[in-house]
């Protein structure tokens, strides 16, 4: 059957058109993504201003008649971390399903841990042993660990890229002392964190998802997106630690230069590489593989099961 995932993202809104049967692989059909940027949309008190919501109600206008034109034969939408912490962010929803007839449901922190770490599960399978899975999104940062199909450990912070660019940034570059100041938040809190995964021992597998990672990946030598999902990318600490330093110098605009890195993007590249910098360092890993599959496909996978149990 055909599945529609819209994915209301603190940076990006996607929807992922997929075949999908039991037993077998999502295979992806149609993808439509926009760089709305909604968490930068939050305006004082967090609430999601009328510009956020008009550019989400217009992407959402779009994304219906694509999902009918490619005849979606279910459609599951879901909204993360900008939608679920804006004081408004309901009163945005219950609008446009009102107004849309399409009902977006906020997902919670651990569960966003939960269906990525679901999705990564599947696209190793079970050699890969304990996983650890690390995730940050533009309002978020997750992490997962676990040897089954549910984690044993999962938690979300509110450390994502944009939130933390947003909030944390005032000039381009930034100065050294907001990058120290972002650099002790950004460690303090995951320290919090870190003995509730480690008490459940190492991991066997370290993976990481999302963009940041996959970009930090790309500027770190990694093979571009075009050579396929199939091909293993690799992130290690020393190119993660080499790269925030590097980073912390450069302008948005000469980050946008480098492979892999867009223009929408690389104004919180930096903040970005500082979370997955703590994070590598904070749970002791000294490398991540790069999944292709993250949250979106964790969705599909669980709709699926449900569809066909």
């Amino acid at each position: 059957m055909r599945l529609g995932v819209l994915d209301v993202g603190s940076n990006t809104v996607h929807l992922l058109v997929v075949d999908a049967h039991q037993g077998a692989r999502p295979l992806p059909a149609f993808s439509h993504k926009a760089d709305l940027r909604l968490a930068a949309h939050l305006e004082e008190g967090d609430r999601l201003s009328a510009e956020g919501e008009a550019l989400l109600r217009d992407f959402v206008d779009e994304a219906l008649q694509i999902a009918e034109d490619k005849g979606v034969e279910d459609l599951v939408a879901f909204a993360t971390s900008a939608v679920r912490e804006a004081a408004n962010g309901d009163d945005v929803l219950t609008r446009i399903r009102d107004d849309k007839g399409i009902d977006i449901r906020v997902m919670h922190g651990e569960e966003e841990a939960r269906l990525t770490f679901l999705a990564v599960r599947r696209w190793f399978g079970w050699s890969s042993g304990r996983l650890l899975v690390v995730d940050i999104g533009g309002g978020s940062l997750e992490v997962a660990s676990g040897i089954d199909e549910e984690p044993d450990a999962t938690f979300s912070l509110p450390l994502g890229s944009v939130r933390l660019t947003r909030d944390r940034f005032t000039a381009d570059p930034p100065p050294p002392d907001e990058i120290r100041e972002l650099r002790r938040h950004v460690r303090a809190e995951i320290a919090r964190k870190v003995g509730d995964v480690a008490r459940y021992g190492p991991p066997d597998h370290a993976v990481a998802t999302s963009k940041t990672f996959r970009q930090l990946a790309r500027i770190g030598g990694a093979a571009p997106s075009a050579d396929g999902p199939y091909q293993r990318r690799d992130l290690t600490a020393a190119s993660v630690t080499e790269w925030t330093e590097k980073l912390a110098k450069m302008t948005a605009a000469e980050r946008a230069e480098l492979p892999g890195v867009s223009d929408a993007r690389a104004p919180q590249l930096l903040a970005g590489a500082i979370v997955a910098d703590a994070a590598m360092d904070l749970f002791e890993l000294p490398e991540l593989e790069i999944c292709p599959w993250a949250l979106r496909e964790g969705v599909i996978l669980r709709r699926l099961d449900m569809i066909t149990g």
